[in-house]
């Protein structure tokens, strides 16, 4: 009988195996726990930086450029490349990959949490992203000023469908309405977990996001507060979301907030809601639900 494999053998296995994926052809150990999945295939790479239709005189930011295997080619397409790198290790690496060459003095590398970091002027964003930062990342991207041209960004596949779902989708949600009335989304392609060392759990996507200048004239937070109450239970009616105690309290807080700010006098707050439920009929939008309105929907009820 064949022997049956214990699960402590097992384990030791796939550490091993872990081990080897790790090391990179310098020795570097990468740490996935922070979304370091160094994209190997010169194919790819290629083709994302064409995407991006760079001009001999742009600012390219890139965040997370790992050994530098995409900004070296940065380099060679762009005026200057501003990479955001958290890893003093694989600054490093970067460093050392262009040092001595003509490239050198076009590389300028921020040390740090992007999170947390003042974007700098960029005309253009490539990035293969470590997918734990997607969302905040995009909305932080979006909400820069002055304007970039556009953005060509490596995510999780699951994230980046989220972002160019429709309505109706499955999976269309407050990301997909949110990054939609700031931004024109486009999926570009598709990759391959086989193509990154250490190879991640999930497949990717490449995802094209071009900024809307000028933008929509919307308070972000504003229609940001009112599409979080509407998503909270995607399939319930935007009547229904309304009319929950708990939502009922937050308007009223709110208002009352509104009130004290603007000097104006608290009236009964049920004619205020009343007022709202009216607002919502005369749309009507009152039965139908979040999951199937458009952002035009939403505004105008249409």
């Amino acid at each position: 009988m064949p022997k049956i494999k214990s699960g402590a053998s097992v384990r030791r296995r796939e550490r091993q195996q872990q081990r080897r994926e790790l090391k990179s052809a310098g020795g570097l150990m990468f740490n996935t726990g922070i979304g370091q999945h160094i994209l190997k295939n010169p194919l790819i790479v290629n083709s994302i930086i064409d995407k991006a239709a760079l001009r001999p005189t742009d600012v390219v930011l890139e965040v997370g450029p790992g050994t530098g295997n995409m900004t070296v080619k940065l380099l060679e397409k762009a005026k200057k490349v501003i990479a955001c790198e958290l890893d003093p290790r694989l600054v490093a690496e970067l460093h050392k990959r262009v040092q001595g060459t003509p490239l050198a003095s076009r590389l300028q590398v921020m040390v740090g949490d992007v999170l947390k970091t003042d974007l700098p002027f960029f005309d253009a964003c490539v990035a293969n992203l470590p997918y734990q930062i997607s969302s905040p990342f995009v909305f932080k991207l979006l909400l820069h000023r002055p304007f970039f041209r556009c953005a060509i960004l490596m995510f999780q596949r699951e994230f980046a469908l989220r972002l160019v779902a429709k309505p109706g989708d499955k999976l269309y949600c407050r990301l997909s309405i949110n990054t939609q009335l700031l931004a024109r989304v486009d999926h570009l392609m598709k990759v391959g977990k086989n193509n990154f060392r250490p190879p991640p759990k999930v497949e990717s996507s490449v995802v094209r996001i071009e900024p809307k200048n000028p933008p929509p004239p919307i308070n972000f937070q504003e229609w940001d507060g009112l599409v979080r109450i509407t998503f909270v239970r995607k399939n319930k009616t935007l009547s229904a979301a309304f009319k929950s105690s708990a939502v009922q309290q937050l308007l009223e807080k709110n208002y009352r907030i509104h009130c004290s700010v603007h000097n104006i006098k608290v009236s009964i707050f049920l004619r205020y809601l009343q007022q709202r439920s009216f607002q919502i009929q005369e749309k009507k939008v009152e039965f139908l639900r979040k999951s199937v309105l458009s952002i035009q929907g939403f505004l105008g009820g249409a």
